[in-house]
């Protein structure tokens, strides 16, 4: 479709080069062409500008965990000398990291439910890893070697006990007395619940 220009009366005209005349030009190459007619969206009235939306609040962060605290040393001393004993103990022995993962973090639930302060976690010992077991052929580790990964758990606990997951439910840990288990067990401290 093509665009019909509007022309200009000679009064029209007239007032346009008499206004142009009393204007400074930005460009003087812009004087040529001033006998042009001017475009209708020039002559029109500026729209008025919309303000812009204010932006949307950001959204609101969680607090951050409270950070791990050790075990007080008085109690540490109690618990040394066994003057002091755990509420509840979970014993990891054995399991699968994916079940093991899940009851530990089932199991620091209930606890702080119940209202307890202190638990037992055991991960085991575990042990050096030997040479992986061969298969008759000799040419490939057998798979399925229960003792390949011993330890694991005793590695990865204290790694979920720092996750920000754990934080709500754990105030610290450390290992345990050699009467409750040494570097095979866990003291943990239990949080209080956070009021609603």
């Amino acid at each position: 479709m093509k665009r019909r220009s509007r022309t200009l009366s000679a009064e029209d005209k007239a007032l346009w080069t008499h206004v142009a005349r009393t204007v400074k030009p930005l460009e003087p190459s812009r004087l040529a062409g001033l006998d042009a007619p001017a475009p209708a969206e020039d002559l029109a009235p500026p729209r008025p500008v919309k303000p812009a939306p204010a932006p949307p609040p950001e959204p609101r962060r969680p607090p951050a965990p409270p950070p791990l605290a050790p075990i007080e040393k008085g109690l540490r001393r109690k618990l040394n000398r066994g003057a002091a004993e755990a509420e509840a103990r979970l014993d990891l022995h054995g399991l699968t990291q994916e079940v093991a993962h899940r009851r530990l973090i089932g199991f620091l639930r209930r606890a702080q439910g119940d209202g307890l302060k202190l638990v037992i976690v055991i991960t085991g010992k575990g042990g050096p890893k030997g040479p992986p077991r061969m298969t008759p052929s000799h040419e490939e580790p057998w798979h399925s070697d229960p003792h390949a990964d011993r330890g694991v758990l005793r590695r990865v606990v204290p790694q979920w006990l720092r996750l920000p997951d754990f934080r709500d439910l754990v105030i610290g840990f450390e290992e345990a007395a050699i009467g409750h288990g040494g570097a095979g067990a866990l003291y943990v401290r239990i949080r209080r619940p956070r009021a609603p």
